[in-house]
């Protein structure tokens, strides 16, 4: 797993901690979007589609750390839009990591040599270049040509200065195994630190809806993928019982508040991939959203997610609950043969409520219009 001990130790403590305070929801990565402006138009985003009066807006430097500080998780997510475009960057990320938590700095690296002066070097700071497989399947995916190799340039050029490096991957139903075990090998000779995996999100109003995959072709896909990986030690990163749940050997429901969004319109409900509306405070947030509402088999906007967003944190509080589980899947590796674990069903989900527009407007009315 392509997490050093020392990361893997701080948040095991953090997560046994919450347990042991008795804590049924808590978070345990922050996505912080401090913009939502971006300078591509990947095909499969539903995050820039916006009116020009939201992708203007930023979150300031204090805005940034004072949800970092009133939310606690122990590591950042910086995502967007394409965080590197604001021009505050540096100094949020060093206010973090000045807090000792572990930021994960996500871009889509063009303009990420141009910035690296901007950054210091620090176990807690890492950047985490979006690349969704090898040249084609990357281009392809983000809709431009000549990204991957920017990227993979701007990869080398931190790993050169001394930054930690990961990759994060997200694959669409016509990807094949072997195109994917292919992408994990070459991650592993680049030398980053690591790599997340997932199935794209079906957003509502990405441009291409026709290339999301289902749960069920998702286990078979990852399945196929890790029976190719057996012996090759790819580093990615994620838990062991998280990808065992997509081979399909886990029967999680998600956690959506382990990974809560705090972003220029306030915290927003349900989660990072869902906007249903926000609220103005974390603890509201949590204390006041209708968890029970949303998740496979409970709403139709969830029905085919399995986003380790959602799912990474079910897998750790299920590897704090029961280790030695944790501890024989990672020793064993993941199984690729027998029954799937059985699918959740969809018979009661209720219907998804469309509500993009109408969030919209309320939070520009809200704020003038500004």
């Amino acid at each position: 797993m392509g997490v050093p001990f020392r990361q893997q130790a701080a948040i095991g403590a953090y997560i046994v901690k919450q347990r042991l305070l008795g804590r049924k929801r808590y978070p345990l990565v922050l996505m912080l979007e401090p913009l939502f402006r971006c300078n591509l138009a990947c095909a499969g985003c539903g995050k820039i589609d916006y009116p020009d009066k939201v992708l203007n807006k930023r979150l300031s430097v204090a805005e940034c750390l004072a949800a970092v500080d009133e939310c606690g998780a122990p590591v950042v997510s910086i995502p967007g839009g394409e965080p590197l475009l604001h021009k505050e960057i540096g100094e949020i990320v060093a206010g973090i990591t000045a807090r000792r938590k572990y930021v994960y700095l996500c871009t889509n690296a063009l303009l990420l040599e141009k910035k690296l002066d901007l950054f210091t070097p620090s176990p807690y700071l890492s950047f985490s270049v979006h690349l969704d497989g090898l040249k084609e399947h990357h281009d392809r995916s983000v809709c431009q040509p000549g990204t991957f190799d920017r990227a993979v340039s701007g990869i080398k050029a931190a790993l050169a200065k001394g930054f930690r490096v990961n990759c994060a991957a997200t694959f669409y139903d016509g990807v094949p195994a072997a195109d994917i075990a292919a992408f994990l090998d070459f991650v592993r000779e680049l030398g980053v630190e690591g790599t997340t995996i997932a199935p794209g999100y079906a957003y509502e109003r990405a441009p291409n809806q026709e290339h999301f995959l289902a749960r069920r072709k998702t286990k078979e896909l990852f399945r196929e993928v890790f029976r190719i990986g057996k012996g090759r030690n790819w580093p990615i990163t994620h838990s062991s019982l998280y990808l065992d749940f997509l081979a399909g050997n886990q029967n999680y429901m998600c956690t959506p508040w382990g990974n809560p969004t705090r972003n220029v319109f306030g915290w927003q409900r349900p989660c990072y991939l869902i906007n249903e509306g926000y609220t103005d405070s974390f603890a509201d947030l949590m204390d006041n959203t209708d968890w029970d509402s949303f998740g496979t088999g409970r709403y139709e906007k969830c029905a085919d997610c399995m986003a380790h967003c959602g799912y990474e944190p079910t897998a750790a509080d299920d590897a704090a609950a029961h280790p030695i589980k944790a501890g024989l899947v990672a020793l064993r590796g993941v199984r690729t043969e027998g029954e799937m674990a059985p699918e959740i069903s969809l018979e009661k989900q209720r219907p998804a409520d469309y509500v993009f527009e109408k969030v919209v407007s309320e939070v520009l009315t809200a704020s003038g219009g500004k």
